[in-house]
């Protein structure tokens, strides 16, 4: 599926649920003043969102003075990939993660944490970073940013609808009943259209990323290294935001029971075990 598409059903779907809230809010009044919100937040998504997350996250842009080895790396991957230089930006969180963002190849961003650099090798950081500029590639990075955005705002709308109430469209109150509903199933519904296109995602980026490099094993062996450290070490800002937690290379986040449920990556042992077989393919970047 063509990825404007997806990003266009992805925006129409969330609107739907903006809609769907305002009018449990306040009937069809509240339904068109959240369309109109929807909509405006659809709008300052698209030029925003990456901006938001970054800032969520306290990223800090770097340069080639800055952090000379991660930003030649990427620089070199970037060139390997035919892309524009995207802007680099470190988090200062322990545990070992990494996303992308930016509406297109010309206005994106790549992220590492300082847990990250430290856990892993030259080689294999050079490997997760492909992975990240693979999604640039793929023109993916806006889905993703934009979900994690609108997600939040999703959370927030019926957390307001839960604690104020609201009048259908007969002006009669809400049953409390249905107020809570909505706060705990719209969230679910958000997250829903997250993962209708991030695990697919996730094993074209590695993909894309392992020819980038031309060395898919290193990614392999760094899935396999952030995996265990992500398990032992929390990262707090995506605790903070879960609704971001797809944007990085492997779950930050450690709840259980719906979480596990509704997971936003594959296994990472499939993930790996994809990345071993087209190593003994001797895979190597072809542009």
């Amino acid at each position: 599926m063509d990825n404007w598409f997806k990003t266009t059903v992805l925006m129409a779907a969330i609107l739907a649920l903006f809609m769907l809230i305002g009018g449990l809010i306040g009937g069809k009044s509240g339904m068109l003043m959240a369309l109109i919100f929807g909509g405006g937040m659809n709008v300052f998504a698209y030029w925003n969102s990456d901006k938001m997350v970054l800032k969520m996250y306290n990223a800090h842009q770097v340069d080639a003075r800055s952090a000379p080895e991660l930003y030649t790396m990427v620089e070199e991957l970037a060139r390997n990939a035919g892309l524009p230089m995207p802007k680099v930006f470190v988090i200062d969180e322990d545990q070992p993660n990494a996303f992308a963002t930016g509406r297109n190849p010309e206005n994106a961003a790549v992220a590492a944490t300082t847990g990250i650099m430290r856990a892993l090798s030259y080689r294999e950081l050079r490997g997760v970073m492909a992975h990240e500029l693979a999604h640039v590639q793929h023109r993916d990075i806006l889905i993703s940013t934009i979900s994690a955005t609108m997600a939040g705002a999703i959370s927030a709308l019926a957390n307001f609808a839960m604690l104020f109430g609201g009048r259908d469209s007969n002006g009669h109150s809400i049953n409390p009943i249905a107020r809570i509903a909505v706060a705990m199933l719209a969230p679910l519904a958000a997250s829903v259209i997250q993962m209708a296109i991030s695990r697919a995602r996730e094993f074209e980026a590695d993909a894309g990323g392992a020819r980038i490099s031309g060395d898919p094993a290193a990614l392999a062996d760094a899935l396999t290294k952030i995996e265990a450290f992500a398990r032992g070490i929390p990262m707090h800002a995506a605790e903070a935001h879960p609704e971001t937690a797809q944007m990085m290379i492997v779950n930050p986040l450690h709840g259980g029971g719906l979480q596990n449920l509704f997971r936003t990556h594959p296994l990472t042992s499939e993930r790996v075990a994809r990345l071993r077989a087209m190593a003994q393919q001797n895979i190597r970047y072809t542009g």
